[in-house]
């Protein structure tokens, strides 16, 4: 009869092991229930932000913005196109699902075949779990480079972003932020295989899931050249991390009779595009000339700070070299990309890294203090979640 217990027989490695993960367990736990916690409170909130506007929580939650476009191909495949103009500008734009990757609504469609409600709470379901996962790895990542205390600062300050509620909406960064984390934390560990395979995942989540599989092929190429790797599983991971990118990107060039330039015509029928950074720029000098609204001032700031935060990331000598290589090429992803100008600071969710000198720091300090400083946050980003939801009628 199996007991729980370890045979007497078992190797001294696997005693270890099973050490490990067992001390691990609590500290897993606890940094799920601060995940929950600051989270769970913001779903809360706007919940009742929603009731007291008058309109649904679960629409709020489930289908809002890009959400909608997610269920659509979830419930009824690809091929949707509608063609708008801008108002103001006059611009027209032809938008098609094909610039949305396909992992996220086939977990969607799996799950709600077996949830009862259809596919709304099935796409809220799956973003909160993956929100979890996503926690986890990221509080694993915070405990390796910066030591268990920071690691739970690592996760909270995460959950408490300006546009963390995203987390707990029917969107793909959950999802993206999940794989990402626990890829980072296979290559740190040397798991090629492990890496190469979630970041492959990754690339089937959203364009920005690129900044994965770039960061595992970059870590490939620097072992063989700088450590004369001839590791078969590192070669191997190298060149199977941009698979998963590249065959949706392939697959919608097909599909449009343009192989290689498809993809990227829907986007930027879309009015999205890579022009390293001049639509950003431009964007942020009429905020600071003071010609912009109160939305895109608070956007400006997220992107500077995350700027600052990187420069502060890559002068600490301990940061991992696959942390660096991820979040530089995640924002130059973001940064680069015109368009969309609001929906930066969500696309720079999934750049956790980021957060790490200052958990580092907030964990020298007083217990009080840093729980103090990371509810005051939460509570600023509960608000601003209610904004972008129930106020600003612009796109997440």
């Amino acid at each position: 009869m199996a007991t729980g217990r370890v045979s007497v027989s078992a190797s001294p490695l696997e005693m270890r092991a099973v050490k490990a993960v067992r001390s691990a367990a609590p500290a897993t736990v606890i940094a799920l229930g601060v995940f929950a916690a600051v989270r769970g409170a913001g779903v809360l909130v706007l919940t009742l932000g929603s009731w007291w506007a008058g309109k649904d929580p679960l629409r709020v939650l489930g289908k809002s913005w890009d959400s909608v476009w997610y269920l659509g191909i979830a419930a009824n495949g690809y091929g949707r196109t509608q063609m708008w103009a801008d108002p103001v500008t006059g611009t027209g734009f032809i938008q098609s699902d094909y610039a949305f990757f396909p992992l996220y609504p086939t977990l969607i469609r799996l799950v709600g075949a077996v949830l009862p409600g259809g596919l709304i709470p099935a796409g809220i379901l799956v973003a909160w779990i993956c929100a979890a996962v996503a926690a986890v790895g990221v509080y694993r990542i915070g405990e390796w480079v910066i030591g268990p205390r920071a690691g739970l600062l690592l996760v909270g300050l995460w959950a408490a972003l300006p546009h963390a509620v995203v987390l707990s909406l029917a969107y793909t960064e959950a999802l993206l932020a999940a794989l990402a984390a626990w890829a980072l934390y296979a290559l740190m560990r040397g798991r090629w295989l492990w890496a190469a395979g979630l970041a492959v995942l990754a690339g089937l989540t959203r364009p920005t899931g690129l900044a994965v599989a770039a960061a595992v092929s970059v870590m490939a190429l620097h072992e063989i050249l700088s450590r004369r790797s001839r590791a078969p599983e590192v070669w191997v991971a190298g060149l199977l991390a941009p698979a998963g990118w590249a065959a949706y990107v392939l697959a919608v060039g097909v599909r449009v009779r343009d192989p290689l330039g498809g993809y990227f015509t829907v986007q930027r029928r879309w009015g999205s595009r890579f022009d390293f950074g001049a639509g950003a720029l431009r964007s942020a000098e009429r905020v600071l000339t003071g010609g912009h609204v109160p939305l895109a001032t608070t956007v400006t700031v997220v992107l500077l700070a995350a700027a600052g935060l990187l420069a502060m990331l890559l002068v600490l000598d301990r940061t991992p070299l696959p942390l660096l290589a991820y979040t530089a090429i995640l924002l130059v992803i973001a940064y680069g990309g015109a368009g969309f100008f609001e929906s930066k600071p969500r696309f720079l969710l999934p750049a956790f890294p980021l957060l790490l000198p200052v958990a580092a720091v907030m964990a020298r300090a007083r217990p009080r203090t840093a729980v103090v400083v990371t509810a005051a946050l939460a509570g600023l980003s509960y608000g601003y979640g209610l904004y972008l939801l129930l106020v600003a009628r612009v796109p997440l």
